[in-house]
């Protein structure tokens, strides 16, 4: 038993409660924006001479600083304190079949600067050290000093298991499950990595700042190559017990030709062999069947049509079992909700009367970025309070 504990309990000290009081603190600045110590002192119940000594404490750490004054109508002029975004930077990796996509932002959230590029990469390995490099060049450009990046999030297909550091069921990357390779991206990287699901950050890429924010139940349907679902359930992600909640592609589901799965009905090959059913010849992607139904032509149309009668079956089976308030639909395919929403919602009406609100991404190929920032800077703020010094001299 340690002095500060009694019972397995922490005890009162001051050391500990002047950090809660700067946290507190900082959190209501982080989001409630610019504020006075007279204002932080009446919304905390604090007094002003520990709001002061706080302050002076986090202002010396690097964590806030002046942002302005308040001139109100009668009283004195009072000096505006904000959080420092400076104090800290994360990194975000987007790795996708086609593209990856690398962002770095302040701990106020702001891209500070963004890269993609192209992934030619035919194997894991130059995967990985195509993650590293393109992650390097960026925060060489950027001006930020490296030592001052705390914490990066890649977004990756499948599942990453924690205890056998590889990644389950990314089957569209291939050799993408051998393990040892986001420990190579770490040391490559010098910095804290960790790994999310794709959709897992989508969705809450969509809930942080997208169509999904105020959401009590959110899921979030990536549709593209394959097929998977992000659920965030009152501001957090749920991923299930083992990581797989909303690998909905496995799905079993009944086809003409046998037992199937939900992906091999919903996902991009789908719309191209019912395109070509309908008569559509050709090298074909999904991306060109839905650009020939918005030009009119009747197999892409009548494609197009089917794929949302099939995403409505989706819809459904999620709305039975989450009862969600919104239904996002996102990926490559879901870029051409526009195309989409008319069917599933008028299908959706009859095929069950658990009906959520269905909507298109707006946040289009970046959903998953964004989610890696924000679960980035969440690490990434706590750490750089936590490292701050603490100053002795200053008392509350």
């Amino acid at each position: 038993m340690t002095s500060n504990d009694v019972g397995g309990e922490q005890i009162w000290n001051p050391q500990r409660l002047r950090s809660g009081n700067e946290r507190l603190l900082l959190g209501l600045l982080r989001s409630g924006g610019p504020a006075s110590r007279a204002q932080l002192a009446r919304t905390t119940g604090l007094s002003k001479p520990t709001v002061s000594s706080a302050l002076a404490s986090l202002e010396q750490a690097g964590l806030v600083r002046e942002a302005g004054v308040h001139t109100p109508e009668r009283g004195r002029t009072a000096v505006l304190y904000a959080p420092d975004p400076t104090a800290g930077y994360a990194l975000g990796i987007d790795i996708g079949r086609a593209w990856l996509r690398v962002a770095l932002a302040d701990l106020d959230g702001t891209v500070v600067a963004r890269t993609e590029v192209r992934n030619q990469a035919r194997t894991s390995g130059p995967m990985a050290d195509l993650v590293v490099a393109t992650a390097r060049e960026l925060v060489g450009s950027s001006g930020v000093a490296p030592a001052t990046i705390v914490q990066a999030v890649v977004g990756t297909p499948g599942v990453y298991d924690e205890e056998l550091r590889r990644v389950r069921f990314a089957g569209n990357l291939p050799g993408w499950g051998r393990p040892g390779l986001f420990d190579r991206m770490r040391e490559g990287l010098g910095l804290p990595l960790a790994v999310h699901n794709d959709a897992n950050l989508a969705a809450l890429g969509e809930y942080t700042v997208g169509v999904g924010a105020g959401s009590r139940l959110f899921v979030y349907l990536m549709i593209g190559t394959g097929l998977g679902m992000g659920v965030v359930s009152e501001g957090r992600l749920f991923t299930g017990a083992h990581g797989g909640a909303g690998e909905i592609g496995f799905m079993p589901w009944p086809g003409r030709q046998g037992p199937g799965t939900l992906e091999g009905l919903v996902a991009g090959d789908a719309v191209v062999a019912a395109a070509r059913e309908h008569g559509m010849t050709g090298d074909l992607s999904a991306k060109d069947v839905f650009d020939a139904a918005r030009s009119g032509d009747p197999a892409a149309v009548e494609a197009v049509e089917l794929e949302g009668e099939r995403l409505a079956h989706t819809v459904a089976a999620v709305s039975a079992v989450l009862d969600p308030d919104l239904v996002v639909l996102g990926g490559g395919i879901g870029h051409s909700a526009d195309l989409l929403l008319r069917t599933v919602r008028s299908a959706l009406r009859s095929l069950t009367p658990i009906r959520p609100r269905v909507a298109a991404s707006t946040l289009g190929e970046d959903a998953v970025l964004h989610g890696a920032l924000a679960i980035a800077l969440d690490t990434a703020r706590d750490v750089v309070f936590e490292r701050r010094p603490h100053p002795g001299r200053l008392h509350s």
